[in-house]
């Protein structure tokens, strides 16, 4: 058993501990600690200085960088979609600024927007797959050309927005068609629109461009990680609508933010096939990104399938070319499908 004397012994130690090392600090130990401390204080306020200023002057040059390239845009996209008709789908809620550049840029293109139109979560809900199987069966009969026999519901779904983004009337093609007003209707009314449009879509469109949402990195990741198979499924609903759009028209470009992990274009680029037909452009909340939409749909138009961004194995900036002009004669006004895609893939 411990006695007291034991407890008395170790009191006296502590304090004996404490009193040498409050001598030590307050004597001979204090100018030493003190002229340590201070001076890794004053480094390191110099070295948070020195990065401040570094950050200061690498945003000042990226925001001349972004100036000149917004300046020199006009020049480079100028006529390079002339008279040609884009519609414009956004794949869920896409940021506004971005979108806004993205419109601002085709239409510096010489291109006018002759459809804005929003997915709704409807396009890719689990709860919903019947009513989607069913509005399949309902609106096949004013598909023209069909979906192929294997087509999944994704790729018929697809194929009924693009048409109805694209068909023109065989005695007017600066006219939509009623069967492509009849197949917008379908999937932009009921009590789960598929699809939502700013304004009633009057002109049947040359070309697409999907602009897909922006997602964080860290937000990407969560959201595989707790829902992959959900998250696979919306991949795959909008890889069939890219490949569908390509097939329907003149060209199709889908555009999406940075490159992250469960994002549209990285899931593009891993399947070699998709990644064959669709043209992809990067880094949309840029203004190099922006700038690059006009010339890569340009490109895409012109018979080349890239994919532009900053990053590994994307090319920094389009390469264009002088298109013929738009055959307003045609019925359907759309673009061989063997040219870039194939109708009625599978999502």
């Amino acid at each position: 058993m411990i006695d007291f004397r034991y407890h008395l012994v170790s009191l006296i130690s502590v304090f004996l501990a404490l009193a040498v090392g409050i001598a030590l600090g307050a004597g001979p130990l204090k100018e030493t600690i003190g002229d340590t401390l201070t001076g890794q204080v004053d480094q390191l306020r110099t070295e948070r200085d020195e990065l401040r200023a570094q950050l200061d002057q690498a945003g000042a040059d990226l925001g001349a960088s972004e100036a000149f390239v917004g300046a020199a845009g006009t020049e480079l996209v100028d006529g390079t979609l002339a008279d040609r008709r884009v519609a414009v789908v956004q794949l869920g809620a896409v940021d506004g600024d971005a979108l806004t550049a993205v419109e601002t840029r085709l239409t510096e293109a010489g291109a006018t927007v002759s459809a804005r139109v929003t997915l709704t979560d409807a396009w890719t809900s689990t709860d919903l797959r019947s009513f989607r199987q069913a509005l399949v069966g309902s609106i096949l009969t004013y598909l023209d050309p069909q979906p192929a026999d294997d087509a999944s519901v994704d790729a018929s779904l697809a194929e009924a927005l693009v048409q109805g983004l694209t068909g023109a009337d065989a005695g007017d093609p600066d006219r939509l068609s009623s069967e492509s007003g009849t197949l917008l209707e379908f999937l932009t009314t009921g009590d789960d629109p598929l699809a939502a449009v700013d304004e009633q879509v009057t002109a049947p469109a040359d070309a697409v461009v999907l602009v897909a949402p922006g997602v964080a990195p860290d937000a990407a990741q969560t959201e595989v990680t707790e829902d992959a198979d959900a998250a696979q499924a919306v991949l795959d609903a909008q890889i069939a609508l890219a490949r569908v759009a390509q097939a329907r028209s003149e060209g199709a470009v889908v555009v999406d933010g940075p490159l992250a992990e469960g994002t549209l274009v990285p899931a593009i680029l891993a399947d070699d096939q998709v990644a064959g037909a669709v043209t992809t452009v990067s880094g949309a909340d840029t203004v190099a990104g922006q700038v690059s939409v006009p010339l890569a749909l340009n490109a895409r138009i012109g018979g080349t399938n890239g994919h532009y961004g900053p990053g590994d194995d994307l090319t920094t900036l389009p390469t264009t070319v002088t298109l013929p002009p738009v055959d307003r004669t045609a019925a359907d006004g759309a673009a061989d499908p063997a040219a870039g895609g194939e109708a009625g893939a599978e999502g």
